[in-house]
């Protein structure tokens, strides 16, 4: 039965969709996943052969006769077949759709046949020259073009009259070439999409591995920060101390200490006391928060002066500060016998005092610029004295600077009314309501800053 061409191109899509249905349900199989994935097994390319070995012999029964020559889909499974999985895959479909082709005779069945065979050697041959990867959808349309132009010049010059060349090239090979071509195009699309799916699943995954690989991390380093804070605060003649510290992220720069610095005596008058704000978050001012509490810990053991203890370790700390961090830091020294408080104040917010027997508050000044800013930097001492009742309190940034949604900051002068009303309570007390009145304040706002707060009280 002859028809027109775009009967024939009509028939001829029909058959390509449904040849793509199956073809997109066969490539989520495991068999497309090892070719991609360069593991093929034999059993495995002699199931892809015949998959598409079938597809061409599905493409050789439309039976669309035009001047002689039956118009078909035969080379769409052999082309595909070499260019998607190698060249003895596209060889083997060839083969199998060369053979039923041939079994259907008529004038054109050898160059029919012979054609099948070399659309899956030509695919193949694409295939290697790629690198064995499949090639991109405009150069796999570009090269099916040219395989369908070069065949059917073959077969045309092997087998149609000379009378008949003009009507078998119009009527018969450009409506196969176009349907082989447009069948690629949807055929490699469905093939980059279900690359794309595959990469877009692998950085998934690859992502999610790296994010709990990092919060892992994080969680040590967290517990390793924690490991650094007192666990608890020892008991010191003569002074009643409480401190906690919260970290905005799991890890932060903040830190506190309790230095017991008469070891050996039986009388163990003098302690030493410390707040330190890094600059930076996350687990850099971390890692320099560790730095600078051993430098300074250590250098507490070694000199007797609070001066002497800072500018002794601030060109360690500068030293090591190879990103331009520093930190903000007070340390001083509280003396039982002699009821004082000697200290640096190395660009840290002034701690506040609660004068009990007068009701008036002191801020402790600046001594010197933050450590490990310069080395060279030169830090004093000053002296206050201390009266029962009297309240220390040493804080960072992340309490006065605390904001609501209002973005309206804590600020010291609240700090200040709490420390009044709270004067007669524990260190302890102290330090809890002042939490708990900056968690009141910020409200639903996100903490952005590590909070960190230190009570000591005169005995």
């Amino acid at each position: 039965m002859d028809t027109g061409i775009f009967e024939s191109l009509l028939t001829l899509f029909q058959m390509i969709c449904v040849i793509m249905v199956f073809a997109y349900l066969f490539t989520r199989s495991r068999y497309f996943t090892e070719v991609f994935e360069h593991r093929a097994t034999f059993s495995t390319k002699i199931i892809l052969v015949i998959f598409f070995g079938l597809i061409s012999v599905y493409g050789s029964i439309s039976k669309i006769g035009l001047y002689g020559a039956v118009l078909n889909v035969h080379d769409l499974g052999p082309i595909i077949a070499g260019m998607v999985c190698g060249p003895y895959v596209g060889l083997g479909a060839g083969l199998i759709g060369g053979a039923f082709r041939f079994t259907q005779g008529g004038p054109y069945m050898y160059a029919a046949t012979l054609a099948t065979i070399l659309a899956g050697v030509l695919g193949g041959i694409i295939y290697l020259a790629n690198k064995k990867e499949f090639i991109t959808t405009s150069h796999a349309v570009l090269y099916t073009l040219l395989i369908e132009v070069l065949l059917s010049i073959m077969q045309i010059a092997m087998a149609t009259p000379a009378e008949q060349v003009v009507n078998v090239a119009l009527f018969v090979a450009l409506p196969m070439i176009i349907i082989v071509s447009v069948a690629v195009f949807i055929f490699s699309k469905i093939i980059h999409n279900l690359l794309d799916e595959r990469k877009i699943k692998a950085e998934k995954e690859k992502l999610e591995s790296e994010m709990a690989r990092k919060n892992a991390e994080l969680q040590i380093a967290a517990e390793i920060q924690r490991n650094f804070l007192p666990e608890s605060i020892p008991e010191t003649t003569g002074f009643d101390i409480a401190a906690k510290s919260i970290m905005a992220k799991e890890v932060g720069g903040d830190f506190f200490d309790i230095l017991p610095l008469e070891v050996i005596p039986m009388d163990k008058t003098r302690t030493g006391i410390m707040i330190a704000d890094v600059s930076g978050k996350g687990v850099p001012a971390a890692l320099f928060m560790a730095l600078s509490r051993i430098v300074v810990r250590v250098t507490a053991m070694w000199f007797k002066k609070p001066s002497e203890v800072i500018s002794f370790a601030n060109p360690i700390i500068a030293e090591n500060s190879k990103t331009g961090m520093f930190v903000t830091l007070f340390y001083g020294i509280i003396d039982n016998n002699t009821r004082t408080l000697t200290y640096v104040n190395a660009g840290h917010n002034p701690p506040i005092v609660l004068r009990q027997k007068s009701g008036n508050m002191e801020e402790l000044e600046l001594t010197g610029i933050a450590v490990g800013a310069l080395e060279d930097a030169r830090y004093e001492q000053k002296e206050i004295p201390l009266s029962k009742g009297d309240v220390i309190v040493l804080y960072t940034d992340g309490i006065t600077e605390a904001v609501n949604d209002r973005e309206e900051m804590f600020d010291v002068s609240r700090l200040v009314e709490i420390v009044r009303k709270t004067g007669n309570s524990s260190a302890q007390e102290i330090v809890d309501e002042i939490i708990r009145a900056v968690t009141s304040f910020s409200g639903t706002e996100p903490q952005f800053d590590d909070i960190t707060l230190m009570v000591v009280k005169v005995r």
